[in-house]
């Protein structure tokens, strides 16, 4: 449930975080002013860009590769050339993703970046297996070998750094945890002030419309004086007409008594226009201050408003930046950690290691065990160095592994001394053991090549005898410390029996196994032939496909 949170607060941040990155990252570069800053950029850059534009994620990719090696980063180096190489692939250029791969190879062993190496190596002869190239794949991983073993590292020292790893990752989740914990917590508390900055919009908005009646009620006053004013206009209009009338009465008057009438008239009436002005003003400069009032409260509380949730955005931007890239550092640890863990154990056995912290035995009943062990070992290490002697085994089981690789079905076992032991049918589904046969095929095929090369250098070669047999197994994971993956039973014993009673060169197999295969393979009968504490059993050469099979 936990991993379920995670998982989907990195996508919703993720997508916040993309929109704004790019142009971030970008203006970031234009201000960066060391070499360590310009490398970090120009990588997280062509990152951003490897799914929408790859032209520009190649230039940013080799920005980062030119800043490393004029700033003598080794470390860097090596991760920008990979991602090159990585880039030139998702092209489909393999010319160049063949050349910056081998960049970071070199630069990796510069820099002692065992990872780095490891996963360079890796894809390099993944590349040269899948074209058939098995001599470039079984160099560079020779070199790596070599490499590794030139700096005192071993499988130990390996394990060690995954544990190392893995407890480093666990330590980082709790601590993403808490965080994550803590956010959700600060998300709460940003939904309760935006509710209460909502309630306050709401109150505002009611004092706003309150400020509006204000100012209708203030324009109806406005209207009511307008008419007063008219009115007294018209009472003026009608003393004007009402002194018309009585013209005919003034002129029977005395000079001196009209004259004391028509100035006091003129008195009135000023005093009147003068009263009615001031009053207008005083009404006008009432409504023209409410509404300016009005207006500066409605402009000060948007402003605030603005301010108080632009903060808040860009805080809560910040934060869920910060867990998207923790979170995308955990996704990357956890991935490498699942790969080192693959290559030790299959995949369901590995699942059931981490889901329980243990593996329980099952039982297969129609199990394929393949053994290989070479011929005159002990006489030709005599003629090797020992250096010489370990780096020919580990070119041949190399070459053995890349085989087996190319089939889903095949489970290597493990190797003891010059043995090899593989196996297919370790499932609950059950299959024939063509896969298995056709490897087997393979590595002799390999053997044949590989010894002629020898034969021109003047060198001791190795030469190989194959056994196999079918039947019933148990598999599963022992121990507590270094464990490994192994089978048990009497199909494995038999197995051996037949692989000491083939040849040099020739693939042996068991009466059970050649039931199986029997018509998509040649084979030659040899007869019952005696196998020690097993009494005699019938065995085969296979040969080939059988031409029906090569024909369809």
């Amino acid at each position: 449930m936990k991993y379920s949170i995670i998982g989907l607060l990195f996508l919703f941040s993720l997508n916040m975080i993309w929109a704004q990155s790019i142009p971030e990252l970008e203006k970031q570069l234009q201000e960066a002013t060391n070499a360590q800053e310009k490398i970090t950029i120009n990588q997280q850059l062509a990152n951003a860009y490897l799914t929408t534009d790859v032209e520009k994620a190649l230039n940013y990719a080799k920005a980062a590769a030119r800043e490393s090696a004029n700033s003598g980063n080794k470390v860097q180096a090596a991760a920008s050339n990979y991602l090159i190489a990585t880039i030139a692939e998702r092209k489909k250029d393999m010319a160049n993703f063949r050349v910056y791969m081998k960049y970071a190879i070199n630069f990796a062993k510069e820099a002692n970046d065992l990872d780095m190496l490891a996963r360079s190596t890796e894809k390099l002869s993944a590349y040269y297996a899948k074209n058939r190239e098995y001599d470039d794949a079984f160099k560079h991983t020779s070199e790596a070998f070599r490499f590794v073993n030139s700096k005192g590292y071993n499988m130990s020292d390996l394990e060690n750094k995954y544990n190392t790893q893995r407890m480093s990752l666990d330590r980082e989740k709790r601590n993403l945890e808490s965080q994550i914990s803590q956010m959700q917590g600060r998300l709460a508390d940003l939904s309760a002030e935006k509710n209460q900055l909502s309630t306050e919009k709401s109150k505002l908005e009611e004092k706003q419309e309150e400020l509006v009646k204000e100012n209708l009620l203030a324009e109806e006053v406005i209207t009511r004086k307008e008419e007063d004013i008219m009115t007294i206009s018209k009472a003026k209009n009608q003393a004007e007409d009402a002194a018309k009338a009585k013209e005919a009465e003034v002129k029977q008057l005395s000079r001196e008594n009209l004259e004391q009438q028509l100035v006091l008239k003129v008195k009135e009436a000023s005093l009147a226009e003068a009263q009615l002005e001031a009053e207008l003003q005083k009404n006008e400069v009432q409504a023209r201050n409410k509404f300016v009032q009005l207006s500066g409260l409605v402009a000060l509380f948007i402003l605030l408003l603005s301010v108080l949730l632009f903060g808040r955005f860009k805080a809560k931007q910040k934060s869920e930046k910060t867990l998207g890239e923790k979170n995308k550092i955990i996704e990357q640890e956890k991935s490498r950690n699942e790969e080192l863990l693959l290559n030790i154990l299959p995949k369901n056995i590995a699942d059931e290691l981490k889901a329980s912290g243990k593996a329980k035995a099952r039982r297969y009943d129609q199990v394929t065990v393949l053994f290989s062990d070479f011929v005159n070992f002990t006489k030709i290490a005599e003629q090797l160095s020992p250096e010489e002697l370990v780096e020919e085994l580990d070119k041949c089981f190399k070459a053995f592994d890349h085989i087996i690789k190319q089939y889903p079905d095949i489970e290597k076992i493990k190797t003891i001394g010059d043995a090899y032991m593989c196996a297919s049918g370790l499932s609950e589904r059950k299959g024939l053991p063509n896969n298995l046969i056709q490897a087997a095929l393979d590595m002799q095929s390999y053997l044949h090549e590989y010894k002629e090369l020898r034969i021109k250098q003047g060198k001791p070669y190795f030469e190989a005898r194959i056994g196999m047999h079918t039947g019933p197994v148990v598999a599963g994971v022992v121990g507590d410390i270094k464990f490994a993956y192994d089978i048990w039973g009497d199909t494995v014993n038999l197995a051996s029996r037949i692989e000491s009673n083939s040849e040099a060169g020739q693939v042996n197999i068991s009466q059970d196994t050649y039931n199986l295969i029997r018509y998509r393979y040649e084979c030659n009968y040899r007869g019952k032939m005696p196998a020690k504490n097993k009494g005699e059993l019938d065995m085969y050469y296979v040969h080939k496909k059988s031409s029906v099979v090569e024909a369809s």
